[in-house]
């Protein structure tokens, strides 16, 4: 094999590489408008995001900017991926009922409000 060969495939397997960590992060990110669509078939009977009003549970607009979830934790998207899987204080466990796409669409979201 060439020099030029070998350059030329690690080229292309380092851009194959780079395409598909970006394909990863892109699905990890989420994507807010699905996870709107899921938090309201899901989530909205008991969370406001329009207002600070209480429902059956807290309400969620500003959340990322708020210093502490209800728990204490720092509103990181691995907190709130731990609420979302454990549930509590009434909350069930949506850790087998949403897929983690799904979550990761819900915390994206979340991030918007």
């Amino acid at each position: 094999m060439s020099m030029k060969s070998t350059l030329t495939t690690a080229i292309a397997a380092t851009l194959l590489a780079g395409s598909l960590s970006f394909a990863a992060q892109k699905d990890k990110a989420g994507d807010a408008a699905k996870g709107k669509s899921t938090f309201e078939d899901n989530c909205a009977v008991c969370h406001n995001t329009a207002n600070d009003e209480k429902k059956m549970g807290p309400s969620l607009k500003g959340l990322y900017k708020k210093p502490a979830l209800k728990n204490g934790k720092k509103p990181t998207d691995e907190n709130v991926r731990a609420v979302i899987n454990a549930g509590g204080n009434g909350m069930p466990s949506y850790a087998d009922m949403l897929n983690d796409t799904e979550k990761s669409d819900v915390i994206a979201y979340l991030k918007t409000l």
